[in-house]
């Protein structure tokens, strides 16, 4: 009997000590399994790198350029793309076929309230949240598009070639608000009407 109580208050103070050791570390009595987190690198887009636009009405298209500001890549161990952000700077927003004054007219009627608002957000962006890998290094792409402080998730698709990132984008962009001449929210505007989607042809040196 006395040796059942010896045993039983040698049990308790050992408990008790590792508990309090425990509690000092701040280590876990439960298993202590690590975690091994997948390291990423990342990728600066270089100042090769181009965004162009087309947008088309009834009675035509224009098509331009537009600046990145900053943007970067994101790898895996395996170098399989994982994520990345590109911010523009939509004050560089630029007409290439047009000269002078309807050159100026477009660009400036496109940094208007009318279309991108951009003394309010001057600049958009676009955060991926996951790249699924499919051949070839092609890969489907979910991401974030940040356009006038609106958020709206897009999938496309983008190949890897030569450390070059290419991706064709198609934008409806009344979900950002912009609605001027658009036939889903104004009737009879003949050959004034505008389409709610514009191409965004992306093309990230890294």
């Amino acid at each position: 009997m006395k040796t059942t109580i010896r045993i039983f208050i040698l049990s308790f103070l050992l408990l008790s000590t590792v508990s309090f050791a425990c509690r000092t570390c701040g280590c876990s009595a439960k298993s202590s399994k690590s975690k091994v987190e997948s390291s990423t690198k990342t990728s600066d887009v270089t100042s090769k790198s181009k965004v162009k636009w087309v947008g088309e009405k009834v009675t035509g298209s224009h098509e331009g350029l537009i600046d990145i500001f900053d943007a970067y890549l994101e790898f895996n161990d395996d170098n399989k793309l994982v994520g990345g952000e590109v911010t523009i700077n939509m004050n560089t927003i630029n007409c290439t076929d047009l000269e002078g004054d309807a050159k100026n007219s477009i660009e400036g009627h496109l940094k208007s309230d009318d279309f991108f608002s951009v003394k309010k957000h001057p600049t958009s962006t676009l955060i991926i949240k996951k790249a699924k890998y499919l051949y070839n290094n092609n890969y489907e792409i979910v991401a974030d598009l940040t356009i006038k402080g609106i958020t709206n998730e897009i999938k496309f698709k983008t190949k890897l070639n030569d450390n070059i990132a290419s991706a064709d984008i198609v934008v409806d962009r009344t979900t950002f608000d912009i609605r001027y001449g658009s036939g889903s929210f104004f009737d009879n505007l003949g050959d004034k009407m505008i389409y709610d989607d514009f191409k965004l042809s992306v093309s990230l040196n890294y």
